[in-house]
This record gives C-alpha cells, sequence and structure tokens, in this order.
C-alpha cells in the first residue's frame, strides 16, 4: 500500500471516531511526528537524567532479566 492510500485509510477510520479522547491521543502523536521543535526537559526531568548517568557511571545497574523477575515477584504477592 502507497503512502497516499495508506492516508486515505486512516483518514476514513479517523471519520468514523467518536471517542475524544483517542483522538486527542492521536492528535499528540502526529504533533510530535511532525514538529520539528527541540523537546525541551524539565529541570526536574534534566535532574533525574543526570541522575541515572551517575548511577550507571557508579555500576548501579540491573539486567533486563532481573527486573522482570524482580516485577513478576512483587506482582505475584498483590
Amino acid at each position: 500500500m502507497s503512502t497516499v492510500e495508506l492516508r486515505q485509510v486512516i483518514i476514513e477510520y479517523l471519520t468514523q471516531i467518536e471517542d475524544v479522547s483517542f483522538l486527542n491521543a492521536i492528535k499528540t502523536m502526529i504533533e510530535t511526528k511532525t514538529s520539528e521543535e527541540i523537546y525541551q526537559l524539565s529541570d526536574d526531568q534534566v535532574k533525574r537524567v543526570e541522575e541515572g548517568r551517575e548511577q550507571l557511571k557508579q555500576g548501579k545497574t540491573i539486567s533486563n532479566e532481573s527486573l522482570k523477575l524482580e516485577i513478576d515477584q512483587w506482582l505475584s504477592t498483590k
């Protein structure tokens, strides 16, 4: 399916959707994809990134497999 055809199919689907929150979510995704602005992090986000980088430098990491196991164990107690 070509890009033009795909756009047309999406437009047809969109005209049938009445859920405002869903349409707002789609609008946000489209704005994000088409925006040429550089995303600016908040001060709190910058602080968290810096903390994460420092933890990485100090070797304070966990493997994805270990994290999944920890989450599974936590969820099984709920």
